[in-house]
C-alpha cells in the first residue's frame, strides 16, 4: 500500500490517506480481503500519529470499505458490497458525464459516442 502525505494538500493528513487508500481499493490495486497493515505500522510507514491512522481505519470502517475485527486487523471488504458499489457508480457517472461534455464540445452525435463505448467494452 503506497500512501503520500502533501503538505500543500488542504485536506487533513487522515482523510488524504483515507481517500489514497480508498482509490487503490476501487482500482483493485488492493483485493478484497486484503489484510490491511496494522494501525502502529502503517503509522510508522507514512510517518503519522497513530491517531491519524486510527481515524483513517475507522473512516474507512464508516463508509463500507475495510471491517475491523478484534485481534485480526482490518480486512478490505468484497466490491460486492453495497456501499462500494454505490462509490464505483458515481465514479463511473461523473466520469460518463465528463466524456460525454466532451463530446457535445466537438459535435459528436450519441450514436458515436456510444460506438466507442461499445468498442472499448468489447476490447476488455
Amino acid at each position: 500500500m503506497k500512501i503520500i502525505i502533501s503538505n500543500q494538500s488542504e485536506l487533513p493528513i487522515y482523510a488524504q490517506m483515507k481517500e489514497q487508500i480508498k482509490e487503490q481499493i476501487l482500482n483493485g490495486q488492493i483485493p478484497e480481503g486484503t489484510i490491511l497493515p496494522s494501525i502502529r505500522s502503517l503509522a510508522k510507514d507514512v510517518g503519522v500519529s497513530v491517531i491519524t491512522t486510527t481515524r483513517t481505519y475507522n473512516e474507512l470502517e464508516k463508509e463500507g470499505f475495510i471491517a475491523t475485527m478484534q485481534g485480526k486487523g482490518s480486512i478490505v471488504l468484497s466490491k460486492d458490497n453495497k456501499i462500494i458499489r454505490e462509490q464505483c457508480l458515481i465514479r463511473i457517472e461523473q466520469e460518463i458525464e465528463n466524456a460525454v461534455a466532451t463530446a457535445k464540445r466537438i459535435s459528436m452525435s450519441k450514436t458515436e459516442i456510444k460506438n466507442i463505448i461499445d468498442t472499448i467494452w468489447n476490447d476488455n
